[in-house]
């Protein structure tokens, strides 16, 4: 089984060019788009994305998923932000190849009761499902702190929405780390509701590490979802220093200052390497 690699180039440069360069000299075909060039991938503008498009195919480069904030706004504030925000998406959609959207399921800022909290980000992800299945997008929802999908009990309610085709479910091993649980029990209960994974780490002590080097359980996990012939997309999502794109994101966690003071391309590039060399000693074949 072959597994399809790719990373969010904005944690090593904000340009265009210099995701492109992070993406070849890293050996990836394909990139996670977040931001570039200024722009959010939600409000990159149409005739900005053509540009993007053209120096993608001339560097033989394609995108993999698209890296949305959909899902990370409160439970009290307007859908129509996020509806917006995939409408646009689909606009983006044919000029750059890629009908995946990474979401997320909403904040409960004001501490309102988990089953209110549950009811209105089941709803809330519902709408978005049934949009997206209009639109032709398909739904990626991570595992995040402090947002609904959370806790793996939480993540098992949202995976009644997964249909395989609109609404699939993206497994982060730092995630799960940082908000308390045991990595590889959560993997246990989800390894058959799984669609992609991040390839993300950090310790104990929820510093950022290179990805099958903390506490997430990684190397197992990755062992244990090849024997149990699993498949689907691999994302690198360093966040082993807070370059401007990862600040954006509003990481939970530390930065490692063992790379604090790298550039980001610099410690882009320990991330790939060590992802690399890790689904290499797993015995992956990776694309």
């Amino acid at each position: 089984m072959t597994w399809k690699l790719s990373a969010f180039t904005d944690e090593a440069g904000d340009s265009c060019e210099a995701q492109i360069e992070a993406a070849q000299s890293n050996g990836l075909k394909r990139l996670d788009l977040r931001a570039m060039d200024g722009f959010n991938c939600t409000a990159m503008p149409i005739e900005h994305a053509k540009g993007v498009a053209e120096k993608l195919k001339d560097a033989n480069l394609e995108v993999g998923m698209f890296g949305s904030p959909l899902g990370k706004i409160d439970i009290a504030d307007s859908m129509s932000t996020d509806l917006g925000k995939l409408e646009h998406l689909a606009e983006l959609a044919p000029i750059l190849g890629c009908q995946n959207v990474r979401i997320f399921s909403y904040y409960n800022k004001e501490n309102r009761p988990h089953d209110f909290w549950q009811m209105e980000s089941i709803s809330r992800l519902s709408l978005l499902q049934k949009r997206a299945k209009e639109l032709g997008l398909v739904l990626y929802h991570e595992n995040e702190r402090h947002i609904y999908g959370d806790l793996c009990a939480d993540v098992l309610e949202i995976a009644n929405l997964r249909d395989g085709k609109s609404f699939k479910l993206i497994f982060d091993f730092d995630n799960y780390n940082q908000s308390g649980e045991d990595v590889w029990d959560n993997w246990t209960k989800l390894h058959d509701k799984t669609d992609a994974i991040h390839l993300k780490d950090s310790t104990k002590t929820n510093e950022h590490v290179p990805a099958g080097q903390g506490n997430g359980r990684v190397r197992e996990i990755l062992i244990d979802a090849l024997a149990k012939d699993w498949s689907g997309p691999v994302i690198v999502e360093p966040h082993l220093s807070h370059s401007g794109a990862v600040a954006a994101t509003g990481p939970s966690g530390a930065a490692n200052q063992a790379f604090s003071q790298m550039a980001p391309h610099e410690s882009f590039k320990v991330a790939l390497d060590a992802a690399h060399e890790l689904l290499k000693n797993v015995g992956a074949q990776v694309d």
